[in-house]
């Protein structure tokens, strides 16, 4: 992919990547919440001079539709040229410890790393990559966690963050006209959480529809106005079902979550365990929200959820009424 020509807010994150990458044997995981810039922080990496100059051969691997270890072999060996049907990791490994200094990355890699029973076999092949020490591992994932079996390079990256206030008008004005006061572009970036997917599609609908109207439609839409497609990279909507989807999340998280989006403000540890929620193990759903990255931790060290997750999950899976009453209640 081509150097991304809207990429704001991320100084620090591309500097600490390319300093990674100056290391013998990089290992480098970039993490954080569906929508939150992991792609584009890749891509901005792969194409930075001193990364072409490093690395002769580079390679950027979609896995958002990679179902099964098996389908990741061959999509990645015919990445890096190998025979159309190669889908053995020993032959990726080889063909690898044969080429000149590579870049390898491995985009959205939790697709297959979710998938039942392929965890194990995804961090085997993730080790084994790292067999080849000329080799640089990139990859990006959706959550908090990186995979085990693999000595992932330090300092590690923290999950990206939301962009900061400044970052986002600068992101927003690089999309949308300018003909707006600071109030309005403010008034329209709080409906975003700072979250650059949403920044960029709420941007277009301003570029075409005008801030008024915009804000008339949100009203009614809500995040189904952040949509100019069907899959995640074009839809707010469908990269945050995406998440809740995923195997890591359980019916007890997706509870937990369905409440923090009733409470603006987030829920502190002392209610968390006061209320008595009528959760199972709400500890270990707590956890897993964090671990997704579909709830943070605020100034506070509250548990809340960003302003676009917390508009999706409100219509889409509302609280339930007996964890509603539970919570009011004590």
């Amino acid at each position: 992919p081509a150097l991304p020509q809207i990429f704001r807010g991320r100084e620090s994150e591309l500097e600490q990547a390319l300093n990674t990458l100056q290391l013998d044997s990089p290992r480098l995981a970039i993490l954080g919440m569906g929508g939150i810039g992991k792609t584009t922080l890749a891509t901005a990496a792969l194409n930075h001079p001193n990364v072409i100059s490093r690395f002769p051969s580079r390679y950027f691997v979609s896995c958002h539709s990679v179902a099964t270890v098996t389908d990741l072999f061959s999509i990645v060996a015919s990445h890096v040229g190998l025979a159309k049907g190669t889908n053995s990791a020993t032959e990726i490994i080889k063909h690898l410890k044969y080429s000149p200094a590579t870049l390898l990355v491995l985009d959205n890699l939790e697709t297959v790393w979710e998938s039942v029973g392929m965890k194990g076999e995804a961090e085997d092949f993730l080790s084994s990559l790292t067999d080849v020490q000329h080799l640089a591992l990139v990859i990006t994932m959706r959550g908090a966690e990186r995979p085990q079996k693999v000595a992932w390079s330090h300092p590690f990256l923290p999950p990206l963050k939301p962009l900061s206030p400044s970052a986002a008008v600068e992101m927003f004005l690089d999309i949308a006209d300018p003909d707006y006061d600071e109030q309005h572009i403010h008034q329209i970036l709080e409906l975003t959480g700072n979250l650059p997917l949403a920044i960029s599609l709420m941007a277009s609908v301003v570029a075409c529809e005008g801030y008024e109207r915009t804000l008339e439609r949100w009203q009614t839409e809500r995040t189904r106005l952040l949509s100019n497609g069907h899959d995640k990279q074009s839809s707010l909507d469908t990269s945050i079902m995406t998440s809740i989807s995923g195997a890591r999340m359980t019916p007890g998280a997706l509870q937990l979550l369905a409440l923090l989006c009733m409470l603006p403000d987030g829920l502190s540890e002392a209610e968390l365990i006061q209320s008595k929620l009528p959760i199972p193990k709400i500890h270990a759903c707590k956890t897993t929200l964090l671990r997704t990255s579909l709830a943070y931790k605020n100034n506070l060290q509250h548990l809340t959820v960003l302003v676009p997750i917390r508009e999706y999950i409100l219509i889409a899976h509302p609280v339930s009424a007996e964890i509603k009453i539970a919570f009011f209640n004590h």
